[in-house]
């Protein structure tokens, strides 16, 4: 390999990249991409086995059953890439350090900060793509999968609630003695629902100081143009603050100025695998007023480790490349056995953090970013004691 670097009139096709970077670069290409074929198959396996036994006991048909297939390819696809990340780097560095071609390197100057370089600017390319493809390939296809597989096994999927819709929604209220206290404003209610009009409405209304409102109402749907709810053939009892009886109106048609979010709360379908970063912040911010703190945490961890996932490619690159260069004569398959460790460990802390965080022992951050930060501490300080 040659190390000094000549006049070439045509580098600047190669933006500067010196032939080391892209020999490196090269040498990590090729376990990479068996690494991403060869996690997504093992992913693939464990998760057909699901889609199997459907096929077998409830009698799904070859056809769909190969569409769903193909649908849930990236979500294993996604977690293949930090491992292949993982895999590239440890074999990569190894075969270099035993080869002696990192001991020459070392030798004409080059730093082991720059020699593993090319390593950790490939892993922040690989974290870019991953984060690309949790957020714009993954949630959708997930989605389609399920829609797919309920509609196939007859349990017809919808992207609302159909039936006992509640939405609480607390808020701070002005008391009688001027001070404000956090209580619970509203409770809507609806028996049915359509996707459109709701049937069978109880709202009590304590939004008010000194007043309570119950709503009862037969049916009420969404007004777009107006931004309000239209409520039909109903009754509202206005209620004093010493729970005497003030008023009684009878409608058939009555406006009011109620929060739509009742209805986006009816409307929600996906679970959080099927939604990207956007939507669970949407849907963690419909939620938020109901003080469902459990849901809420939920969608809380699950948020931080959309973002957190990707990461873990930047996180595999250093512990990989660090690990790699230390002088040693070993094989492929000793790299592979260390990736396979390094892997389980991570997920393992991945679960943990996942297991703290919804019971509420970790922050969401916390439970979610726990893998990479420890790993990436593991990386700096084995950077450290290989660089003395």
């Amino acid at each position: 390999m040659k190390i000094v670097t000549q006049y070439n009139p045509l580098r600047w096709l190669t933006f500067g990249v010196s032939i080391m970077d892209r020999y490196l670069v090269a040498e990590l290409l090729a376990p990479f991409l068996f690494g991403v074929s060869l996690f997504s198959s093992i992913g693939v396996a464990i998760g057909s086995l699901e889609l199997i036994r459907k096929i077998t006991d409830a009698g799904l048909p070859l056809s769909t059953a190969m569409k769903v297939f193909l649908l849930k390819m990236p979500y294993f696809i996604a977690f293949a890439l930090p491992a292949s990340m993982l895999l590239a780097t440890l074999i990569t560095y190894i075969r270099l350090s035993s080869d002696s071609e990192l001991i020459a390197l070392r030798s004409c100057g080059v730093s082991i900060y720059r020699l593993i370089l090319p390593a950790i600017v490939m892993s922040l390319v690989v974290t870019g793509i991953t984060f690309a493809f949790n957020e714009f390939v993954v949630p959708a296809a997930n989605y389609e999968a399920s829609v797919i597989l309920d509609s196939a096994l007859n349990a017809d999927r919808k992207d609302f609630q159909e039936n006992n819709i509640i939405y609480p929604e607390f808020g701070e209220v002005d008391q009688p003695n001027g001070e404000k206290k956090e209580i619970l404003k509203r409770l809507f209610y609806a028996e049915e629902f359509n996707g459109e009009l709701m049937k069978n409405l109880t709202i009590v209304d304590r939004s008010k100081t000194g007043v309570n409102q119950i709503v009862v109402s037969e049916s009420a749907r969404w007004n777009i143009a107006e931004n309000t709810w239209d409520f039909f053939n109903g009754t509202i009892y206005v209620i004093s603050a010493d729970s005497s009886y003030r008023n009684i109106l009878r409608f058939e048609h009555h406006q009011l100025q109620l929060s739509r979010a009742p209805l986006d709360f009816a409307r929600k379908g996906r679970k959080a695998d099927d939604m990207n970063i956007v939507q669970v912040q949407e849907q963690l911010k419909l939620i938020q007023p109901s003080n469902d703190y459990k849901e809420i945490r939920k969608l809380k961890v699950r948020l931080q480790q959309k973002i957190a996932l990707p990461f873990a490619c930047l996180v595999f690159g250093l512990v990989g490349a660090v690990l790699g260069t230390k002088p040693q004569r070993t094989s492929k398959a000793t790299g592979f056995g260390i990736s396979v460790l390094i892997i389980f460990a991570y997920y393992l802390l991945r679960t943990i953090g996942d297991a703290l965080g919804l019971s509420g022992f970790l922050t969401a951050w916390m439970a979610a970013w726990l893998p990479n930060l420890f790993g990436l501490g593991t990386g700096i300080w084995l950077l450290f004691r290989i660089s003395r």
